[in-house]
């Protein structure tokens, strides 16, 4: 998701639901789940971290869609081990 402040990178969140509100469903609004960079939590970054790890919270939110930048995968760090190739697209995330 696209971060207010364009020298950030770009939030990533899980899709709950989609909703669709207007007279012709022209407000598509999606509900997400927020998850965190090591560097955006309370303790930082730390040695240990991953450069593409990230933390799953139990923030939920509504967001316009529009906001939306595209896809990416946050896949569990077995899975993440295991790519052949590392895409910027692909996070992981040790807990769920």
């Amino acid at each position: 998701m696209r971060s207010a402040d364009t020298s950030k990178p770009p939030y990533v969140a899980k899709v709950e639901s989609i909703e669709a509100a207007g007279s012709r469903g022209t407000n598509v609004r999606v509900r997400v789940r927020w998850y965190y960079r090591p560097e955006e939590s309370i303790g930082g970054r730390r040695p240990f971290h991953g450069s593409k790890e990230v933390f799953l919270s139990d923030h939920y939110d509504v967001q316009s869609a529009d906001t939306i930048e595209g896809k990416c995968n946050v896949h569990s760090f077995r899975s993440y081990t295991k790519l052949d190739s590392v895409n910027a697209e692909d996070f992981f995330c040790r807990f769920d």
